[in-house]
């Protein structure tokens, strides 16, 4: 792809050469982004990312002495989970069919070759987790609708991987040891899926010590596992806490039972890594929608910034040479990855994605606390049409980072806001937690709030809203529809829980273990409660234009649910269009992207009062009449940065 642009009249962005007609909306979406790099551990030389160089998010291996770079996967519906072998002499990744996340892993030779069963025998799952060690033994974690949780170990010269671990509740492989005698496990044994225990155990499955913050699923405090120590001789283990309201490290020594908790006094949540050499920590602070990075020296205690941008940091990795690479963007200006050194570490090839416009902070009261929204406004004096984009997860939320998405419609003329609702991540255990029982509802509650402030202050017009989003933000945007009826003038649903009972029994037991936390139960123990949360429960209110978009292959949110509302909008004569595409939670293929993009603002504007139609050029393709049967939308959101869907749970 060539980088030469044409002219360009002054303050706009200069077009590649050949794509001179097309929008900058569109270019966003068609700029090369690349993920950031992994390193083999003993061989950081050789590293492994995520790019879209060729129009579809694809695994690429990359020699950092000779400056070699070649596609490692190339798939219709694209790939993104990989990890490299410690010595770097292999690339393992996920084999599944048109993006239903069930298969095996694969593995070929960094310097290319065949790919070839990396564990020979295992039947296909879903991925629980995988771990490599320096000796070729892998630890493989698999989930079933029928077996539930096991954990596998594979060894060298082994023509078949042993079971150590069984379990129906959710678990997942976390770390193995520098020596590979030790592995640590993720489990949630007690029943709590939302808050994991850890177990350390042998290579046999011998338990060695337990971390249990929960108390037998007593307490709503969970764990996370970061790392064993990168050294030898060292087995401390870096984990994840919440035992003082939010996420923070500590280090424990599985064993002699030893704990200690780095004194890191910065609001927000923090996440950290271990430094090559085992003597410091890296620091990711997430503080209202921002993230920045930190060192932390274990001796002295000493807590250092590593200097970034204002922004998002979506990920960031210490190098042996005690550099810092990180991945950085921000609402107005598209990703990149940097380093400490002062360089750009990877450009994608060809040209750069155009800029978009900053996003402002609006702190709203809302019946639970004070609401964190993020605006972004078209040129122009308000009101505007808005878009209220629903983040997915739900714990998960949107922050000050590049997404192709949001900018389309402020490009558009709509402003755009995305809420900060409780249950989103970043603001603290109690409101990542308040997602109780009145699944849905709660987080409506505070949308409805930020709709007020939106409305009042000038900035939107209340005849042409529109609610918004991808997976949990796609669901909240049918329940939204049918529980706030006169709140909203269109809704646009991708990839969304549509019926909660049945997506119940369809979905990926993860999922389902999920939903029994949230709610209390299952759908026959607490039948009420989620028929309250059900979206197809509220049908009958819906009034507003109605666009969805399913893939067919969807093991999150499955297809066999949102037929069940399609059909019930239909009964109705609700106006509705519905889009299903041949891929799964999501698409990796740039052009399905911007083609269901497109639909969608094709739908907003046929149907929003007062609102231009898009020009005939940028709705040619894929478009579909008012009167369809099917329709569509595509979450995008700050994870498209890193070359991921961007929707990441929702059951």
């Amino acid at each position: 792809m060539s980088d030469t642009t044409t002219g360009a009249t002054p303050g706009t962005q200069p077009r590649p050469r050949g794509l001179e007609g097309m929008p900058d909306w569109e270019l966003r979406f068609r700029a090369p982004r690349v993920g950031l790099p992994d390193w083999a551990e003993d061989a950081p030389h050789r590293s492994l990312f995520v790019s879209n160089a060729t129009g579809t998010f694809e695994l690429y291996a990359w020699d950092r002495i000779t400056g070699e770079q070649r596609r490692v996967t190339d798939r219709p519906n694209g790939t993104t989970d990989g990890v490299l072998s410690p010595d770097g002499e292999w690339i393992w990744w996920f084999d599944d069919t048109d993006g239903d996340e069930f298969g095996v892993w694969l593995r070929q030779p960094f310097g290319g070759g065949p790919d070839v069963p990396a564990v020979p025998g295992l039947a296909p799952s879903y991925p629980a987790g995988l771990a490599l060690g320096r000796d070729g033994t892998a630890i493989v974690g698999r989930s079933t609708d029928e077996e539930g949780s096991t954990l596998h170990v594979l060894r060298p010269g082994a023509a078949a991987a042993v079971e150590i671990y069984r379990h129906p509740e959710s678990a997942g492989v976390g770390d193995l040891s520098y020596d590979g005698s030790l592995l640590a496990i993720e489990h949630t044994e007690h029943g709590d899926a939302l808050h994991s225990s850890v177990r350390v155990v042998t290579l046999d499955g011998r338990p060695v010590a337990e971390l249990d913050d929960t108390e037998g699923g007593t307490r709503e405090l969970g764990l996370s596992v970061l790392g064993f120590a990168p050294v030898p001789g060292d087995t401390r283990l870096l984990v994840g806490h919440q035992r003082r309201g939010r996420w923070e490290p500590m280090l424990w020594d599985p064993l002699t039972g030893e704990v200690s908790e780095p004194a890191i006094e910065l609001p927000g949540d923090v996440q950290a890594e271990w430094y090559p050499d085992g003597g410091a920590l890296l620091i990711e602070h997430s503080f209202e929608a921002r993230s920045e990075l930190w060192r932390y020296d274990l001796g002295s205690g000493l807590l250092t910034r590593v200097e970034t941008p204002a922004g998002t940091v979506s990920g960031a990795t210490a190098r042996p040479d005690g550099s810092v690479e990180y991945l950085w963007s921000s609402a107005a200006l598209p990703p990149e990855v940097r380093s400490t050194t002062g360089r750009r570490v990877l450009d994608a090839p060809g040209f750069t994605a155009p800029p978009s416009v900053p996003v402002e902070d609006v702190w709203v009261d809302g019946p639970g606390g004070r609401v964190h929204a993020l605006v972004q406004r078209p040129a122009g004096d308000g009101p505007f049409p808005t878009v209220f984009d629903i983040h997915g997860g739900p714990t998960w939320h949107d922050s000050d980072a590049f997404a192709s998405g949001p900018a389309a419609w402020v490009d558009h003329g709509f402003a755009v806001v995305r809420v900060n609702y409780r249950g989103s991540t970043g603001y603290g255990r109690e409101w990542t937690d308040a997602l109780k029982h009145r699944v849905g509802l709660i987080e409506l509650e505070d949308i409805a709030a930020v709709r007020e402030w939106a409305i009042a202050s000038g900035l939107a017009d209340p005849r042409r809203l529109v609610l918004a989003g991808g997976s949990w933000g796609g669901y909240l945007t049918l329940l939204g529809l049918g529980v706030q009826p006169d709140a909203w003038s269109l809704g646009l649903a991708a990839v969304p829980v549509a019926d909660y009972v049945t997506a119940y029994h369809d979905e990926m037991e993860a999922l389902k273990a999920m939903d029994r936390t949230l709610f209390g139960g299952s759908p026959e123990e607490v039948p009420e409660r989620y028929a309250a949360s059900s979206p197809l429960t509220h049908v009958d209110r819906v009034r507003a234009p109605v666009y969805i978009s399913a893939g067919v292959n969807d093991p999150r949110c499955p297809i066999r649910q949102v037929e069940n509302y399609v059909r019930a909008l239909a009964e109705r004569g609700v106006p509705h269009e519905v889009y299903r595409y041949d891929a799964g939670h999501g698409s990796l293929v740039v052009d399905e992207r911007i083609k269901q993009l497109r639909m969608e603002i094709d739908f907003a504007m046929r149907y929003l009062p007062g609102t231009a139609s898009v020009p005939a050029a940028a709705s040619a393709s894929g478009a579909v009449s008012p009167s369809a049967a099917v329709a569509t939308a595509e979450a995008d959101a700050d994870a498209e940065a890193a070359g991921v869907a961007p929707v990441v749970a929702g059951g």
